[in-house]
């Protein structure tokens, strides 16, 4: 009688069991009855698998969370489930849900960061195309350690977030962005150019600083290397540079530029008016691009001295004081 009644119990807890594990494979497994829809799926950072579950009841995604949590628990609680956004198509079961989450396809975001812009530019930019807020991005860019295997001189990242087309997912923090900015100057800074630097007897920040007074000097690729050649000849002569966005660039960082330079503004008693001060200023006036780089490691083998604007975008380069004198009467006295 025992046997028979262990038996009877045994069958009971197996069918029961069958029967457990078919609702669930049947739950975990079959889409809400939803209309055919095209959905963004947003998950926000820090969520729970359990907020992220009664979230898509609530909007009629899901039927229940337990189906969605038990399926996590015992398929997926190796991985996490990424937050971002994703572009989904209705209906979807739990298992599919779980799987794009722990995938982590999002929707990336494209952000054009150009060559030549300051540090509070950038933040400007940022906040504007709907990345990290302004201020957000300043101070995580005054975190010089991201560099520090370059230049470990550098106060601020200024000159090393790589002018670039970068995608991000959304919500990606204002540190997330700075580190992948340097990383990709890292990469285009290849051990080449850094050899080439030891070559010509300058550091990486030497180059940076250099490449970013030719950046913002001229914008014409093919005028590049020739103020790359003004500049080390001035150099090599101890010439002061004479550059002007020397002096912007601090009048920018004090919020005081007015659209152009005066005269009194090239008295400005700064290490980064290069009009007093011979030599390289102290940083980087801007974040140059891989042509302004370049340029600063392979100048036009020139004697040039001197360059003027013709007021069209371009430069007349002169070799000598007097050469140059004729050239700003030809084009800026006329």
């Amino acid at each position: 009688m025992l046997i028979k009644v262990a038996k009877i119990i045994l069958f009971s807890a197996i069918f029961f069991l069958i029967f457990c594990i078919s609702w669930f494979s049947f739950e975990f497994c079959s889409p809400f009855k939803h209309s055919s829809e095209r959905i963004i799926l947003e998950v926000e950072k820090g969520q729970s698998a359990k907020e992220i579950a009664q979230n898509l009841k609530e909007k009629g995604i899901i039927k229940k969370t337990w189906p969605m949590l038990l399926g996590y628990r015992l398929f997926f609680s190796s991985q996490s489930l990424k937050a971002g956004e994703y572009a989904v198509s209705l209906p979807l079961s739990p298992k599919d849900i779980l799987h794009i989450l722990t995938e982590g396809n999002v929707i990336l975001h494209a952000i054009t960061v150009p060559e030549g812009l300051i540090i509070q530019e950038t933040a400007e930019l940022m906040e504007s195309q709907g990345f990290a807020q302004k201020d957000d991005f300043i101070k995580a860019s005054a975190d010089a350690s991201f560099i520090s295997s370059l230049d470990q001189e550098a106060s601020t990242l200024e000159g090393y977030l790589f002018p670039e087309t970068y995608s991000f997912p959304k919500n990606t923090s204002a540190g997330e962005i700075v580190e992948a900015m340097v990383s990709h100057f890292m990469q285009v800074f290849n051990s080449r150019w850094r050899r080439r630097a030891d070559e010509i007897g300058m550091s990486v920040r030497d180059i940076v600083i250099l490449a970013s007074l030719i950046e913002k000097e001229t914008s014409l690729p093919g005028e590049k290397k020739l103020v790359s050649a003004v500049f080390h000849n001035r150099l090599k002569k101890g010439m002061k540079l004479d550059c002007d966005p020397t002096i912007i660039y601090v009048l920018k960082r004090e919020e005081k530029f007015k659209d152009r330079l005066r005269t009194k503004d090239l008295r400005l008693n700064s290490p980064y008016n290069t009009y007093l001060y011979p030599g390289l200023p102290p940083g980087p006036i801007a974040n140059p691009g891989r042509d302004s780089l370049e340029a600063a490691l392979y100048p036009a083998d020139e004697k040039y001295l001197y360059f003027v604007s013709k007021n069209d975008g371009s430069h007349h380069f002169s070799n000598t004081f007097r050469e140059h004198q004729q050239a700003v009467n030809t084009y800026q006295r006329r």
